[in-house]
């Protein structure tokens, strides 16, 4: 058969386009990989998710009918790029809905941190264990003699000999980058100076910049200002990156960002990804997604939006999951899928800057959170710091609602942890109308038992229009819905009325916000594949506890507290989530939501050594268990896929 190519057209909408050449049968999602063209495809190109809309400007392509694209829609051109097969030439439209996870890159002043409380009470946390402004860094003012004939030393040694004498101790180290400054520098400032020195574990310490010294009098920023030194805390989420810069003299949080992983068009979990990291050229994909894509474009706009030059940036610090860490890093991670899922290492570096191909000061160290097992990563290592169970005599359970689940229970004594496959859902994906948490997710919801009517909260400014579902929106309304009657313990619609939906197939759906309300004029309605995705996540979340409670020979009235962590919105509504059996029912004053614990983690690493030691500590002692490989999992598992259990004793009453 001979093979045929046809020319394909890919065009952003309101933005650039993309030519490429594609073969006869090949699916217009596999096309625009190729040719890295972002289009959100959560579920890894199954047709399940309905999310890789895109529409047909002119060519013709083979699809088939799809629940997700109406009869009208279909008849305008819209198309699923998964099931979508080249058989022309063609020009495509991606809308800008087929590429939320890749536009909404947020960057926020520091009066739009979420959770400043959470943060603080971090700090205080950290200050007094002794821990605060452990950075490494120093800045040290010195003033040289000028040179002259008589004493012709080179700028290098003439610096280096005065740190010596002025610090005590042997000569520091000088980086290149500072090197190349230091000519113009001290005559610039008529060799008076400020160093910016980092200590090291050798102390052998290591200049890293050089600047004029301040001027007396002169403003906070700007020629003649005190230098700053600033770093990030990046924590790399399957769904999420998300940023902090912080004044390492202070520890005040300057700024913050958040993008969607650029993976996300390889699909939503991270069996798909290492899946595609290990065909040709796919771990560089892989890194791209993250580094060039959220990274990089959060780096330049924090940068830009705070004044200071990338080049002030000396430390990172970076939690991640196993996964995720070993595609920041570049390194293969295709073992992690294969009995007996093996990663290539759970603690490495620190790093240069310049190793990892980061845009900013290139001798800065980045420093990552290590791993505790091959799906539980330095992300709860990092988590488990910042929630501080492991210095707590009481039993304690800490719960990551991420794009998997990972569970640690314990204390002072021991913490054991594990993974379960609660899949995207806490973070919009596999659910058709979901999104992570930003501006326009609905984060909270409550539904009038009579008239099905439901009242929404939107991140966002005031005025901001919805445009799906987050996490803890997503809790809410299945547990508002549960609540009213409308669906029923297998997730099932049972009711009828204005804001229930069927479509050509007669499939019902809940619609949370009519077309002409939502910001992309689509309406956001739940389908009953969507619940049936979230009943099998919070499933997976409920028989994890189970299980190792189980293995610890435990009540679960043992637990003393609860505490719940992922970037999943402003909050979990616990009486809801307890309701529809996601978490077990201990009274909801037992339940503390911390936000992003993989953030704060990562805040405590950049901030303190000591701190980032201690991550490292808690992930050696820490016990994982793999619970594929526990024979009651399963069975638990099964149980918990109803509202809110088989056992309907475990979830009489609610406080």
């Amino acid at each position: 058969m001979e093979y045929k190519q046809y020319q394909v057209v890919f065009r952003v909408e309101g933005g650039e386009e993309t030519v490429i050449f594609a073969a006869f049968g090949e699916s217009l999602l596999e096309a625009a990989k190729k040719a890295n063209v972002a289009i959100d495809a959560p579920c890894s190109g199954m047709g399940t998710c309905g999310k890789c809309r895109v529409k047909l400007l002119s060519g013709e392509v083979e699809a088939e009918g799809n629940r997700h694209i109406s009869w009208g829609e279909y008849a305008e051109g819209y198309r699923l790029a998964c099931a979508s097969r080249v058989i022309s030439e063609l020009h495509v439209l991606i809308p800008q809905a087929a590429r939320t996870y890749q536009d909404r890159i947020k960057v926020s002043g520091k009066g739009a941190i979420r959770e400043r409380r959470i943060f603080k009470m971090l700090q205080d946390e950290l200050q007094a264990m002794g821990f605060w402004k452990d950075s490494g860094l120093e800045l040290v003012k010195v003033h040289l003699k000028k040179p002259d004939l008589d004493d012709p030393m080179a700028d290098r040694e003439r610096l280096l000999r005065a740190l010596a004498e002025q610090r005590g101790g042997s000569s520091p180290g000088l980086s290149l980058y500072a090197l190349s400054k230091l000519p113009g520098v001290l005559r610039e400032a008529d060799f008076s100076c400020t160093c910016v020195i980092r200590r090291e574990a050798d102390k052998r310490d290591t200049v890293l910049n050089i600047f004029p010294a301040p001027v007396p009098g002169a403003p906070v920023s700007g020629a003649g200002a005190e230098p700053v030194t600033a770093g990030f805390a990046i924590d790399i989420g399957t769904t999420t990156v998300s940023i902090l810069m912080v004044d390492l003299q202070t520890g005040e949080l300057l700024t913050s960002g958040s993008a969607g992983n650029g993976q996300i068009r390889y699909g939503a979990d991270v069996i798909s990804r290492i899946i595609e990291s290990a065909r040709p050229g796919g771990l560089e994909r892989m890194r791209t997604g993250i580094l060039a894509e959220c990274i990089e474009p959060l780096v330049q706009r924090m940068c830009g939006l705070t004044g200071i030059s990338p080049d002030n940036i000396y430390r990172v610090a970076v939690a991640a999951n196993t996964t995720m860490t070993h595609f920041f890093m570049g390194v293969p991670a295709e073992h992690l899928r294969l009995e007996p899922y093996v990663p290539a290492f759970f603690e490495t570096g620190p790093f240069r800057a310049v190793d990892l191909g980061l845009s900013v000061h290139p001798a800065a160290e980045v420093v990552i959170a290590p791993g505790i097992g091959s799906y539980v990563g330095g992300d709860i290592s990092a988590g488990i710091f910042s929630s501080m169970i492991f210095k707590k005599e009481s039993l304690s359970l800490f719960i990551d609602l991420g794009t998997n689940g990972e569970l640690a229970l314990g204390n002072s004594q021991f913490l054991m942890a594990c993974a379960c496959s609660a899949g995207p859902a806490f973070e919009g994906g596999d659910i058709s109308c979901g999104m992570r948490a930003t501006d326009g997710a609905i984060e909270a919801c409550h539904v009038n038992t009579d008239s099905m009517e439901p009242a929404i909260i939107v991140i966002g400014e005031i005025g901001q229009k919805p445009v799906g579902l987050c996490g803890s929106g997503l809790i809410d309304l299945i547990g508002e819905l549960f609540r009213c009657g409308i669906i029923n313990a297998r997730g099932k619609i049972i009711r009828e009325g204005k804001r229930i939906y069927r479509d050509e197939w007669g499939i019902p759906s809940y619609v949370v916000v009519f077309a002409e309300d939502s910001e992309n004029g689509r309406a956001i309605s739940l389908s009953e594949a969507d619940i049936d995705n979230f009943i099998r996540a919070k499933g997976a979340i409920f028989s994890a506890i189970r299980t190792m409670l189980a293995v610890l020979d435990l009540p679960v009235e043992a637990i003393d507290n609860v505490y719940v962590a992922g970037g999943i919105g402003g909050g979990i509504n616990m009486k809801n989530a307890i309701r529809i059996g996601m978490f077990p029912n201990l009274g909801v004053k037992k339940y503390h939501y911390i936000g992003n614990s993989s953030m704060l983690g990562a805040y405590a690493m950049l901030s303190s050594r000591r701190a980032c030691a201690m991550v490292g500590d808690i992930s050696r002692g820490m016990t994982y268990l793999e619970l594929s490989s526990h024979p009651g999992y399963m069975d638990e598992f099964v149980a918990a896929c109803f509202l809110p259990h088989t056992d309907g004793a475990l979830f009489k009453e609610h406080e």
